[in-house]
């Protein structure tokens, strides 16, 4: 069975991946209605991809013996002054993540709870996916504030869809 501390520190990740799941939507839906349709997948992209972070951690908890609790999260920003807000948002957001992440390998390290050590390994080699995609977004967004275009083309070019992980944790309700 999971350590106690760190079945608590999970169930607060969960939410926090959900907040970060509605974050993306909100940054999609604005780069959606400045007709940025290829930036704005990347963020509809990016939301799924963090439901399905909090599903792999509700599963692992199910698959654990341990209590899910699902908490509640905070509404997402969905007002943005310009196209570098959101993305700077999420280059932030996805720091804050990483810092969460190495928290609960911390606590799992401290408890001797091994098992919940390995499940978060995954995790740490998808936050350092994750940050670098924002951090190279984030320079192309700041060096073509006026140039809408010039983003997209970026995003078609060099953002790739990710192919299935085989390492990656199972999802519950998958």
């Amino acid at each position: 069975m999971a350590a106690p501390a760190f079945v608590e520190l999970l169930n607060t990740q969960i939410g926090n991946e959900f907040a970060a799941h509605q974050q993306y939507v909100a940054c999609a839906v604005y780069f959606d209605e400045l007709t940025m349709p290829r930036t704005a997948q990347l963020f509809f992209d990016q939301a799924l991809e963090e439901r399905e972070h909090a599903m792999m951690m509700v599963k692992y908890l199910l698959d654990s013996d341990a209590p899910v609790r699902i908490p509640g999260i905070p509404a997402p920003v969905s007002e943005f002054a310009d196209v570098v807000a959101p993305v700077a948002l999420a280059l932030e957001q996805e720091k804050r993540v990483t810092e969460q992440i190495n928290a609960l390998i911390g606590v799992a390290r401290r408890e001797n709870d091994f098992a919940s050590d390995q499940f978060m390994q995954w995790f740490i080699k998808e936050q350092i996916e994750e940050v670098s995609k924002m951090s190279d977004l984030l320079t192309v967004v700041k060096r073509s504030t006026h140039d809408l275009e010039t983003i997209e083309d970026y995003v078609l070019r060099e953002v790739k869809a990710e192919a299935a992980d085989p390492t990656a944790p199972p999802v519950a309700g998958a």
